[in-house]
């Protein structure tokens, strides 16, 4: 073998090695917000399933709902090919949410497919509302369990241990930002009343541009007048001349 075919041997090897270490992390489940995920508030999540078998489909999604912080709403958005089951579980402890007392959570959504699924080489996101998210933590873990046609089962339910090595088939892993300081991440909506320094602001840069703009009208009319004048007088130059003229 020559230096060309050992060197291309070796690139493909390499290759192949990369591909082999980053292919898991490109075949997990996750889960993402669409835009932020704010303690306190609401959101809406993607599940993101990716189809790892190149033969069968994804035919079914479960996903369960933490325990430790329970969720008292989760509505999944309706999906073409796909029907999806809330399941809710009585709470040992109710929640308080908008002044009233919950006593049950969701523990599971469940999306099964009534069509072809999630074939292979491709993925499917599962869009869910769900909140009053906690307060008291930074993530939310959801177990998943993904069903393929061939009634393969990839369990993505192992979770992240600090100081170790990320598992195989890591859970879904939701991270909360900071809660809104107007109304804990239910949303931030513009104020109807601007502040003092707003409306100082505002007032100011209004009577700037009032300012500004009756500066230009001023100059437009001096230049106005100038302008006439100065035809005047070049009328009055030319009848003048145009009598000296006659009288030579």
């Amino acid at each position: 073998m020559n230096l060309s075919a050992r060197v291309a041997a070796a690139g493909t090897l390499a290759a192949t090695a990369v591909l082999a270490l980053s292919a898991p992390a490109f075949a997990h489940v996750t889960v993402q917000p669409e835009g932020e995920a704010a303690k306190g508030g609401y959101a809406v999540v993607d599940f993101r399933v990716p189809n790892e078998s190149d033969t069968a489909s994804t035919v079914k999604l479960e996903v369960s709902f933490p325990t430790d912080h329970p969720l008292a709403s989760a509505m999944p958005e309706p999906i073409a090919g796909w029907t999806a089951k809330v399941t809710k579980a009585k709470l040992d402890k109710p929640l308080e949410l908008h002044g009233q007392k919950i006593d049950e959570a969701v523990s599971k959504i469940t999306w099964t497919a009534t069509g072809k699924g999630v074939e292979p080489g491709f993925f499917q996101k599962f869009p869910v509302s769900m909140g009053a998210l906690p307060e008291d933590t930074d993530e939310l873990v959801f177990k998943a369990v993904q069903t393929y046609s061939d009634d393969e089962v990839a369990r993505w339910i192992e979770v992240q241990q600090d100081g170790q090595d990320e598992p195989e088939k890591p859970a879904p892993v939701l991270a909360l930002s900071a809660a809104s300081e107007d109304d804990h991440g239910h949303g931030s909506e513009a104020s109807e009343e601007p502040s003092d320094e707003a409306s100082a602001a505002s007032h100011a840069s209004a009577s700037s541009d009032e300012a500004a703009a009756d500066s230009s009208d001023t100059t437009a009319r001096v230049l106005g007048v100038v302008g006439i004048v100065v035809g005047a007088i070049g009328v009055a130059y030319g009848v003048l001349a145009g009598r000296r003229r006659t009288n030579a």
